[in-house]
């Protein structure tokens, strides 16, 4: 047993007086959005004396006693008082504090007895070992500035450009423990590095609290603490501050399709289906051996809603990126005839879930709405980041699979074979503004064999890294948001594996240190060029120029963006041969100023361009009054846009 703490002082807590009956009603309609401050463990003050109170629903329990090092672990010492028909258990104990261990026994139907973890403890004792811990989230925050800025930062106009990480596995330390960097030590180098290379942004691959680490994050079974391999709630709060003050938004993955059935957690918790669904067909889920929450049950559609906003109050998270909302919307995801039930109307649509993900983002929004929510939703579901009024699911972002997955197979085709693929990365334009799209190349495709991007890629080395900077060209010049998961801004070689850090020994290699700096030019040119970012959700940013170059597998397409904003010309050529005298028409003529090139030396190119820019000059092209003609370099992104310095005073010249 740990040592135990000693008592909170006097001046610690309050008098309390528990749950209200208003908190029971509210409860019971599934309304209450602040039950982390009601339920798990709080400290407290009754009569005079300070201690912690606890709270638990299990509605089917016959007996509930809480247990710790401040009892002896013994079941029969602490019991907690049934609340009327509430399903809820509370008790005062003297004397405990924070750094108490502690978990529920709970006396279920029948012979079932069992420790249970707290549903909303705020921290957990480091995996393998499963007791929750009395825990006091005060924490001084000093991101005023950020917080007051953030709506114009997560604005659908606004640029976006986030790296998703996995917090284990980003860098280790350099010791033969090769452990983990804890919350603190990421504070010192993370928000640097991301600053250095452009991104707006970061998405934590879930932290919060879970039993296997292999899983990487996604079985919770800690919905309100952040895991404790890497340090305290008020460490991850540390890192979240520090990363605002750099300037960078914090988005987390939240994971509401399901939780694992670890006996210590949610499933079976007072000895009857009570998180989970007890019809298997809509409880269990086949792929992931796990359990599916019941959503048509209030209190835990009010569970889970509660811990979304707990993250977003809290730890000043800025989005939630909410994981596998296909697999809630749908009553046969991942299941063969007879494996599903219809639901009311006899559709295939969980009516419940719908429920749930509408009223978890009509809630944010109203309490947060300088936030976003993301959905990884991976079907052509109608109005996913429509509002409900509209009868859309409300979310901010929805993810962009389908370019991820055609843009991931087109470059992987041999380029003497892509003009029979062109379509695949065409087809986007048809659908590219029903949503709020943000374009992920994310971490489910370095992983299980589907190899790391730079490996996807065809032909030898020079190929495979002039098709990888022409494939990230791609993403953060289409219209949408951008994701990159780490790894992929230094090229990584191996998939990722979950229990070693990233291979940073590559960036003692030019064309590794290629691939960083042509990221970081990317997120830089996205940010800075206002047509490249401020209509990326809107159809009038996006216009074809050329998109039916199929045999020689060039696209050309300008971005757009205010009136006063300068248009950005962008051409892919997804082959290796230079294209000289490459004629392509632009709205107004001047010089055009080559911005960015792929192929430039500095990124591990082979010194094909424009030397700097073109003359546009009144020829008629592409539906155009004007035209220039360019070198395009192999396997290779170029962005040319007017330069306004150069032009000054040519405003006769311009359509």
């Amino acid at each position: 047993m740990s040592q135990r703490p000693a008592p909170p002082s006097r001046s610690a807590a309050t008098e309390d007086h528990g749950l209200s009956p208003e908190d029971l009603k509210r409860f019971r309609d599934g309304t209450h959005y602040r039950l982390f401050e009601k339920l798990g463990a709080h400290r407290a003050a009754v009569g005079g004396r300070q201690g912690t109170r606890f709270a638990v629903w299990a509605p089917n329990a016959q007996r509930m006693t809480v247990i710790g090092d401040f009892n002896d672990w013994d079941p029969d010492k602490t019991p907690l008082d049934r609340l009327g028909e509430s399903g809820l258990w509370e008790g005062f104990v003297a004397e405990v504090g924070p750094g108490e261990r502690y978990k529920y026994h709970v006396r279920g139907p029948g012979s079932y007895r069992f420790d249970k973890t707290d549903p909303y403890a705020f921290s957990y004792e480091v995996s393998p070992q499963t007791a929750a811990i009395v825990t006091d989230l005060a924490y001084s925050w000093n991101d005023g500035r950020w917080m007051a800025d953030r709506k114009g930062r997560n604005a659908l106009t606004a640029p976006i450009s986030v790296y998703e990480m996995h917090l284990g596995s980003w860098r280790r330390t350099p010791d033969a423990i090769k452990r983990p960097l804890s919350y603190r030590e990421l504070a010192e180098v993370l928000p640097d590095y991301l600053a250095a290379h452009g991104f707006t942004h970061v998405e934590f691959l879930p932290v919060m609290e879970h039993p296997f680490f292999g899983s990487w994050g996604y079985q919770m079974t800690g919905f309100f603490a952040p895991t404790s391999r890497y340090g305290s709630p008020q460490d991850f709060m540390f890192l979240i501050d520090t990363l605002h003050q750099r300037g960078l938004g914090v988005i987390l993955d939240w994971v509401p399709s399901h939780f694992p059935s670890d006996g210590y957690g949610l499933s079976f918790f007072d000895g009857t289906h009570l998180y989970e669904h007890p019809d298997p067909r809509k409880g269990f889920h086949p792929d992931w051996n796990s359990y599916i929450f019941n959503y048509g049950r209030h209190e835990v559609a009010n569970f889970l809603i509660n811990s979304a906003l707990f993250w977003l109050k809290y730890y000043h998270a800025d989005g939630l990126r909410v994981d596998a909302v296909a697999s809630m919307l749908y009553l046969d995801y991942s299941r063969r005839e007879g494996e599903w039930t219809p639901n009311e109307f006899g559709g295939r649509e969980n009516l419940s879930a719908i429920a749930v993900l509408r009223r978890l983002n009509e809630q944010v929004y109203a309490e947060f709405p300088d936030v976003q929510t993301y959905a990884e939703e991976s079907t052509s579901w109608p109005g996913v980041s429509r509002p409900t009024y509209l009868g859309g699911l409300g979310f901010g972002y929805k993810w962009d699979m389908g370019w991820m997955h055609d843009a991931l197979n087109y470059v992987a085709e041999e380029p003497i074979h892509r003009k029979y693929h062109h379509n695949q990365l065409a087809f986007r334009s048809v659908y590219a503004f029903s949503e709020n799209f943000i374009l992920p190349l994310s971490h489910d495709e370095v992983v299980h064999g589907k190899r790391s991007l730079l490996e996807k890629m065809p032909g030898d080395d020079w190929r495979k890294f002039a098709n990888l900077r022409l494939l990230f060209g791609a993403l953060w010049t289409q219209p949408g948001k951008k994701l990159l998961f780490m790894g992929g801004e230094i090229a990584q070689r191996r998939e990722w594996n979950h229990d070693a850090a990233l291979d940073w020994d590559l960036l003692d290699f030019p064309a590794h240190t290629g691939i960083a700096r042509w990221v970081g030019d990317l997120n830089h040119a996205y940010r800075s060029h206002s047509a490249l970012h401020v209509k990326d959700c809107d159809p009038e940013g996006f216009r074809w120029v050329e998109a039916n170059d199929v045999e020689q597998s060039v696209f050309a397409y300008e971005r757009l963006g205010l009136e006063t904003d300068a248009p950005v010309l962008v051409v892919l050529n997804f082959t290796p041969v230079v294209r000289r005298n490459y004629r392509l028409g632009v709205p107004r003529g001047g010089f055009w100023k080559e911005i960015l090139n792929s192929d430039a030396p500095i990124y591990g190119g082979s010194a094909q361009g424009n030397f700097g820019g073109v003359e546009a000059y009144p020829f008629p092209s592409h539906g155009r009054p004007f035209s220039i003609s360019i070198t395009l370099p192999p396997l290779a992104v170029v962005l040319f846009k007017p330069d306004e310095a150069a032009n000054e005073g040519l405003g006769a010249r311009q359509s």
